[in-house]
């Protein structure tokens, strides 16, 4: 279990992290979601001590980390997967890592073979791709068989199949009862691995809540119905004391009622339905609805025609700077 009580971290002016309260739990997955800047990988170094906070606490197991002996068994993490000996081979700095933890040489061969790089073992790191290093960097986080893991980013830099591994891996570990903390910018890879979010913005707590209860608390959920008696299905549909909203291709939308409802009502009309179907956003969507406020860098698409390059960048900042400052715009 990871527990964060009020952590904060200031450099200088900069409030990076700002009083974070959350706990993380063993067997799900943790989603650790936020914009740019909001704040995450300062708060993963400072679970991990390579950052000290400048207020609040954190605990691995009841812990701080820099109390923890032979940290690896306690918890393995995945921050940044060029933080290796170049001139090393991945068995060699793995094999570093595990004597430095009290950790069976025997371990090194298992990882490797469970990240599958078995056969590059003793091949030097700084020839890897990046989908290689990611995979050593996964090996490391699991050499000392921890009940906690930590990833930021992991899936970047693996091709398909290998995104296809690291998700089962992550829904694996957790089914064990281990607490999986997971930080990632591919929202349609988070929707399908997370159970539980938890979301910040300019490092302040947004949200901590499941998957489902996100999505269905920072988004739109209608249905959408279409019927070759389009009026009728309206005006039975009005007549129950329900309000429709119109929408493309002659279809229309409600909210507040489900699909079994109104399938039951247009039936017990006779109206035949050609669409009746539940509409929910996905996780990007609701995660930018939570989080329009708290982005810290927006991209703009560009100024008028044949102004120079950058000129629709300085817009946007000068138009952020007099919003910041009570001018008008």
């Amino acid at each position: 279990m990871i527990e964060l009580s009020g952590l904060t971290k200031r450099y200088g002016e900069k409030v990076a992290v700002d009083h974070l309260t959350f706990t993380v739990r063993p067997g799900v997955v943790t989603g650790f979601l936020g914009p740019n800047g909001a704040g995450k990988s300062t708060t993963m170094r400072m679970l991990l001590g390579l950052d000290n906070p400048t207020a609040g606490d954190v605990r691995i197991d009841g812990k701080h980390y820099a109390d923890l002996k032979d940290p690896l068994k306690y918890i393995g993490a995945l921050l940044d997967a060029k933080a290796m000996h170049g001139g090393r081979s991945a068995y060699n700095h793995l094999l570093c890592l595990a004597q430095s933890n009290g950790i069976p040489r025997s371990r090194v061969s298992e990882v490797l073979e469970t990240v599958g790089l078995t056969s590059v073992a003793r091949k030097r790191a700084k020839g890897f791709s990046l989908g290689m290093g990611q995979r050593l960097g996964i090996a490391g986080a699991l050499l000392g068989d921890p009940e906690i893991l930590m990833f930021d980013e992991p899936v970047n830099g693996l091709d398909p199949e290998g995104i296809h591994w690291i998700r089962n891996l992550m829904k694996s570990l957790a089914s064990q009862g281990r607490t999986v903390f997971v930080s990632s910018h591919l929202m349609s890879e988070m929707a399908l691995t997370a159970d539980h979010l938890v979301v910040i913005g300019q490092g302040r707590l947004l949200a901590d809540t499941s998957m489902a209860g996100f999505i269905r608390e920072n988004s739109r959920s209608y249905v959408r119905l279409r019927s070759p008696q389009q009026e009728r299905l309206r005006d039975v549909i009005h007549e129950a004391g329900i309000k429709t909203v119109g929408a493309a291709n002659g279809s229309m939308e409600v909210d507040g009622v489900s699909a079994e409802q109104l399938g039951e009502l247009a039936a017990r009309h006779q109206l035949v339905l050609h669409e009746l179907s539940p509409q929910q956003a996905s996780l990007e969507e609701a995660f930018m609805q939570l989080t329009a406020e708290s982005v810290e860098y927006h991209a703009h698409s560009g100024g008028a025609a044949g102004a120079p390059p950058g000129a629709g960048w300085g817009a946007g900042v000068r138009q952020r700077h007099e919003k910041k400052n009570g001018k008008g715009v």
